[in-house]
């Protein structure tokens, strides 16, 4: 089933462009693979028999993780190509949807949902009071929400942002086997990463800023020491009131 998306939705080209890439190379780099996961994954616990949404795929690396822990997986995407490689990915083992985190999940069940996992994918939302609420409703009671995003300060010493308070749309450029990319999405100070959380009835349990393995110093010495001086990702673990 296919989704409309929702006009303030970003960056949807880009991952249209990307999508290929993101099947084929991202799982083995070493910012996603040696320091993103490893974080993401110690926040999790036993995922065996529960309910989890995968809330913005990609191209299914954590997908296919929780199928294989035994998780009873939902995954979706706003971008119908990294649906169609996640489907490629995980063989059609679970629901693969594409749908838009700016629109209500409508074809989830209020409070059927035990996990929701999103990775490095709620920068690319502007209002996150309503990603949130729609979080608390699918949840169940002592539900869990685990994610990733970029760390604030990491955005704001990058891009030069004149003042720290604003939330700020970003434009950006990647490198990718394909060449270049340009990739928009929005930088928030901190307040406004813990603020929505809050304010719809969850209750952080957990904050991580990581440290890459030391498998990535060995790999990219002089990136590790940046990561290890410089956040780049930040990690929040809530549950459900």
């Amino acid at each position: 089933m296919c989704t409309a998306i929702n006009k303030k939705s970003i960056s949807y080209d880009s991952y249209d462009k990307m999508a290929k890439y993101y099947y084929e190379v991202v799982d083995k780099k070493p910012f996603n693979a040696l320091y993103e996961r490893p974080a993401l994954l110690s926040l999790l616990p036993d995922v065996k028999g529960k309910v989890v949404l995968d809330a913005g795929c990609a191209a299914g690396w954590y997908t296919k993780w929780l199928l294989d822990n035994g998780a009873k997986t939902i995954a979706i995407d706003f971008n119908k190509k990294m649906v169609d490689f996640t489907n490629r990915r995980v063989e059609s083992q679970c629901l693969v949807q594409q749908a838009d985190l700016n629109n209500p999940l409508d074809f989830l069940a209020d409070e059927s949902i035990d996990i929701i996992i999103s990775s490095l994918t709620l920068h690319y939302i502007e209002n996150w009071d309503f990603v949130f609420n729609q979080f608390y409703r699918k949840l169940k009671k002592n539900g869990i929400v685990v994610f990733s995003t970029h760390h604030p300060f990491m955005d704001f010493h990058m891009f030069n942002i004149e003042n720290y308070f604003n939330t700020t749309l970003i434009h950006d450029e990647w490198e990718t086997n394909n060449g270049k990319v340009k990739v928009d999405f929005f930088r928030r100070p901190l307040q406004d990463i813990i603020n929505p959380v809050l304010n719809n009835n969850f209750e952080i349990i957990k904050l991580l800023e990581p440290f890459p393995t030391k498998e990535f110093e060995k790999i990219q010495p002089k990136t590790y020491k940046r990561l290890c001086n410089n956040p780049h990702f930040l990690f929040i673990k809530a549950v459900k009131k």
